[in-house]
């Protein structure tokens, strides 16, 4: 089989989220990355498809290398490639590099058009860890306002985020959340206190290019191959969850933010906080879905009072370290703050509320 090794911009995202997966504890993903990196890709579209991509390929931009990660861990899970499997988690052990390589090429090879169809969806990881600083986010704002919330989560996914009040949480020495949950989070808490309200989600939506269909086991299965291999208590984590899901409301609507925002912003709920909530989704939107969002929202603002707030809880990168910043964007009274720097897994919380500068 022939490889080509990666030009600098593509080796360089593999390096960087070979990084990011040992630094969020997962060896497995990361030697993946770093074999395509040092050892290259086999011949074919699956190679052109990446040689050729336009736009950022890191994990702050279009996220390419775990794409491609997740495309090949479906095939594992759905069983359409044993061989590769065999050299998955949960088999003991590290695994022969040379074979790993060979058996990914050959996946790669065998199963183009389920790669590179893959290749055109950014990741949807629903990653739950991150329901714990959302949550301590309502918390925030049910104590600032004491108002019942209405939720409108932006690139949602399978909802899993969307039914946050459904889990139970350990936020420092504060036991919050609904406490019968088999769903549990417990983050390393830093810093403040948690706010000690308890949010009442009165109504629940979500959007999302390209939502799940919970009902159909490939979706599932899609689901599940974004969470890295080696990670067995998120899989098992969220696979609890899906189920919670089955049961719970709210849809996940497709279509794109900014659209899908002006509708749910056109009348104003009173007596009630209106909630917008994005997580590690922002950068996947287009920048005229991002102009036409903020112009919705700021419109929405506008049209605010203090018995219909509006406000906007955001979980994303920055490009600051440690982790990225959870902000939170207050109307009518105008406030932006950094309520915390968060793990991109939710695996820590430093909370510090504090005016943005």
């Amino acid at each position: 089989m022939n490889f080509a090794t990666p030009g600098p911009e593509l080796a360089d995202a593999f390096a960087r989220q070979q990084q990011a997966c040992e630094d969020l504890g997962s060896p497995f993903t990361a030697l993946i990355c770093r074999l395509f990196a040092e050892r290259g890709l086999p011949q074919g579209p699956v190679r052109d498809v990446l040689f050729g991509w336009q736009g950022d390929l890191t994990a702050v931009g279009d996220a390419v290398p775990l794409r491609l990660c997740a495309a090949l861990h479906e095939l594992t899970i759905r069983g359409k490639a044993p061989d590769l499997a065999n050299l998955y988690p949960p088999h003991h052990g590290e695994p022969d590099h040379t074979r790993l390589h060979e058996r990914l090429a050959a996946a790669i090879t065998q199963h183009t058009t389920h790669i590179c169809q893959r290749l055109t969806r950014a990741p949807q990881t629903n990653v739950i860890g991150r329901a714990s600083a959302l949550y301590a986010g309502l918390k925030y704002i049910a104590q600032s306002c004491d108002l019942p919330i209405v939720v409108s989560e932006l690139g949602a996914s399978a909802g899993l985020n969307l039914q946050l009040d459904h889990y139970h949480y350990q936020l420092g020495e504060q036991t919050c959340g609904m406490q019968s949950s088999d769903v549990g989070l417990n983050p390393e808490w830093h810093g403040e206190q948690a706010p000690i309200a308890e949010p009442v989600v009165a109504e629940r939506a979500g959007c999302d290019l390209y939502p799940f269909d919970l009902t159909q086991d490939q979706e599932q299965s899609r689901l599940l191959s974004y969470i890295w291999a080696d990670q067995t208590e998120r899989l098992e984590a969220t696979r609890t969850a899906l189920s919670i899901r089955a049961r719970s409301s709210g849809n996940v609507d497709v279509g794109d933010a900014a659209t899908w925002l002006e509708d749910r912003l056109s009348f104003t709920r009173k007596d009630q906080a209106h909630v917008i909530m994005h997580s590690i989704a922002w950068q996947y939107f287009s920048d005229a879905d991002k102009q036409k969002a903020r112009s919705v929202i700021h419109q929405a603002a506008r049209g605010s009072t203090t018995s219909a707030p509006v406000f906007l809880l955001g979980m994303e990168a920055d490009g600051k370290h440690p982790g990225c910043a959870l902000t939170l964007s207050c109307w009518p009274q105008y406030i932006m703050l950094e309520l915390a720097r968060v793990d991109f897994h939710g695996r820590w919380i430093h909370w510090q509320p504090q005016a943005d500068k």
